[in-house]
């Protein structure tokens, strides 16, 4: 069984993804203490059925915020941007009864170095990228404050958007009590959480402060494997600012599952090098725009794997201009439990040919596509035009619309083509499985 640490010697994760063909996990970049011991339960969670072809479908990602020292985790190499700790205490000034505090200055300057690291394509086009990059990147520190006493739990990664908006990891800032951001110069400010999301696995910090370095925004549209990229991050919470790797797409579209039933779908996978305490770091093109979010990698047997995953960057701009907008998330659902429709080929070969809708949700009154007409046994094709050949197709679509969004499905009902508008309704905290064994999914 492959293995995972938490900043010490290897063992068996308490939560992590585990891919069933190449027998390696899954694990988000941020960093906290060890978990307690696993139990027998973990491990029969990791053996679970083969995933379907083109994703990892089961095993075990720790969404974890903290880290140990950063020593251990760069000596492992076993969780990818995750926290690196600061277990130091930080006694807050005390309060005045005006509400006033008294403290003692301290100054610290932080020499600022960014580090580039090619890993193929051009060093011009690194030096270039870091110049419009990194100034656009910070890292994230979080902690709990209890009784007057700040204690810094772990660092991440963060990119800012506008406005002095930050866009990190959820699981960089889950639990956390306290968030604060260190520029590239050194200059450290509070911020608040504006709000985060599960399901996405983002998060946006808020800073009161102006004139902030935006980053350009880029898009996935046009993406192919074999482009240049490029990740903007900081391991290991290291002072001195942002380090830069290079790599390629290595793939597009892909799945992971993590332990606790959360999935990331449509995930940009990388080979650019990403190391612990990227969490929330940025992924960029040769033109410096962003293309995705970092927050997860593959580590097996043998260590990491050279596999990263970023959250694309569509599904950013829409999750996090929400989160902006509302404070928080509220994810489209139209209704269905579906499986993956598949064809047999003249030559035998079995081909993935849309989404199956095996049941509606709620009867056919509750459900939003049982509303627009649709039944169980109907094989979604396409939305808005957009072709469907799984369910994964189906919930990265859906996810990049809002609720009450009204959106055109086409599906095939004994051969006919039938298009339809739904309105989307809201996805349900937990919609609860439904025991046909041929379903996969929910969306």
């Amino acid at each position: 069984m492959d293995d995972t640490t938490n900043g010490s010697a290897p063992e068996t994760p308490e939560h992590g993804p585990v891919d069933a063909e190449s027998s390696s996990y899954l694990t988000p970049w941020s960093v906290r203490a060890p978990d307690p011991a696993p139990t027998s339960d973990h491990t029969d969670r990791q053996t679970l059925d083969a995933p379907h072809r083109g994703h990892i479908s089961t095993g075990v990602v720790a969404f974890i915020s903290a880290v140990l020292g950063a020593v251990a985790v760069v000596g492992i190499l076993a969780l990818l941007g995750l926290f690196s700790a600061d277990t130091s205490e930080i006694a807050a000034p005390p309060i005045e009864a005006d509400g006033t505090t008294t403290t003692t200055t301290t100054t610290i300057v932080q020499q600022v170095t960014n580090e580039i690291i090619t890993n193929g394509g051009d060093v011009g086009i690194a030096e270039a990228v870091a110049a419009k990059v990194v100034p656009s990147v910070v890292t994230v520190e979080v902690g709990n404050l209890e009784e007057n006493v700040l204690t810094l739990t772990g660092s991440g990664s963060g990119v800012i958007l506008r406005d002095g908006f930050i866009v990190t990891n959820h699981h960089v800032i889950e639990n956390a009590t306290v968030t604060r951001i260190v520029l590239q110069d050194g200059r450290t400010y509070d911020t608040e959480i504006v709000g985060s999301d599960s399901y996405t696995d983002l998060a946006v910090l808020k800073v009161d402060i102006e004139g902030l370095p935006p980053i350009d925004f880029g898009s996935t549209d046009d993406l192919t494997i074999g482009q240049f990229a490029v990740a903007v991050g900081n391991p290991l919470g290291q002072i001195g600012g942002a380090s830069l790797t290079t790599g390629v797409i290595s793939a597009l579209s892909r799945r992971v599952q993590f332990s606790d039933q959360t999935d990331l779908y449509g995930m940009l996978q990388t080979d650019a090098p990403i190391t612990s305490g990227s969490s929330g770091g940025a992924l960029v093109n040769a033109d410096g725009d962003l293309i995705g979010i970092t927050s997860a990698i593959g580590v097996g047997r043998g260590g990491a794997e050279g596999i990263g995953y970023a959250i694309p960057v569509d599904l950013v701009r829409r999750i996090t201009d929400e989160i902006i907008e509302t404070g928080t998330v509220r994810h489209g659902f139209i209704g269905i439990y579906g499986a993956d429709h598949v064809e047999t080929a003249d030559d035998g070969a079995i081909t993935p040919s849309g989404a199956e809708i095996a049941q509606l949700w709620d009867g056919e009154e509750g459900s939003a596509a049982g509303e627009a007409g649709f039944v169980a046994e109907d094989v979604i094709v396409a939305v808005e035009g957009i072709e469907i050949t799984t369910m994964e197709d189906l919930v990265v679509v859906i996810r990049l619309y809002h609720v009450g969004d009204e959106i055109n499905v086409t599906v095939l009902r004994n051969g006919d083509s039938i298009t339809a508008a739904l309105i989307l309704d809201e996805r349900p905290e937990d919609p609860a499985p439904i025991t046909d064994e041929e379903t996969s999914g929910d969306g």
